[in-house]
């Protein structure tokens, strides 16, 4: 069985020995039930990862000793941005979660006119907080070293007016579009999905992503739920132009 994997917060060298706080000794000493001396695997979000030592275990912190560097490589040749709709908490978790785990390189929570939550600003940079966690916990799960970056949210007006991405296909998922997601000519090597809210997007919004260029794609004949919504447009995506897609083998 392979050693458990651990997002480090502290930035990791290798032969060095580093300490980490109480959340995540708590993570190690409770839920995974290690001890002194057990073997892990760390990673710190920039790429790669360390094999590692466990040293002593409290309540309040967790010593590590640092071992080898590996560069597994597990990051999805296809970089994808997922601009999401917020829907309610653990529906938008479900997404943030599978998403990571679905290679996303981004992740880009929009708030849109049909959408359930509102969020000020002290809540908007807690919520923005908690799903950067989601993510680090998902790449510990997945084998993934390199953690998507989760965007502030922002009015999807907002988003509109900052996209610079005309140089990379963009789609935004729309029932009854004609063209089918399977059927974009994707030229390079990045995509960006945008993904609705419960209600769907409106005229207005659907009119400004086509002024914006991006273009509408169908998800089949039924209608599906956001969450839903986005992780079929990832797999689709991955299955189609990503590391899920099947490969020729060479036979000599």
């Amino acid at each position: 069985m392979s050693p458990p994997r651990l997002f480090s917060t502290v930035a990791l060298r290798r032969n060095t020995d580093i300490v980490l706080g109480s959340d995540q000794a708590r993570y190690v000493g409770r839920v995974l039930r290690l001890r002194t001396g057990d073997q892990l695997t760390l990673f710190d979000g920039t790429g790669g990862e360390f094999a590692a030592t466990l040293g002593i275990v409290t309540k309040q912190q967790l010593n590590l000793t640092v071992g080898e560097h590996f560069c597994p490589d597990t990051e999805s040749p296809l970089k994808i941005r997922l601009v999401q709709a917020i829907s309610r908490n653990e529906k938008m978790d479900g997404v943030v979660q599978k998403a990571t785990e679905l290679g996303v390189q981004r992740i880009s929570p929009v708030l849109t006119e049909f959408s359930v939550i509102k969020l000020g600003a002290e809540r908007a940079a807690k919520r923005r907080a908690h799903w950067q966690r989601i993510a680090q916990s998902a790449c510990e799960q997945c084998t993934r070293n390199t953690v998507p970056a989760v965007d502030a949210p922002q009015p999807l007006s907002n988003w509109f007016a900052d996209n610079t991405g005309a140089d990379e296909a963009q789609l935004i998922l729309q029932p009854g579009a004609v063209a089918s997601m399977t059927a974009v000519a994707l030229r390079g090597d990045s995509l960006t999905i945008l993904v609705g809210p419960e209600g769907g997007f409106s005229t207005a919004e659907y009119e400004h992503a086509r002024v914006a260029g991006l273009q509408a794609v169908s998800m089949g004949p039924r209608v599906l739920r956001t969450e839903t919504a986005a992780l079929a447009a990832l797999t689709i995506a991955q299955a189609t132009w990503g590391d899920i897609r099947a490969r020729r083998q060479t036979v000599n």
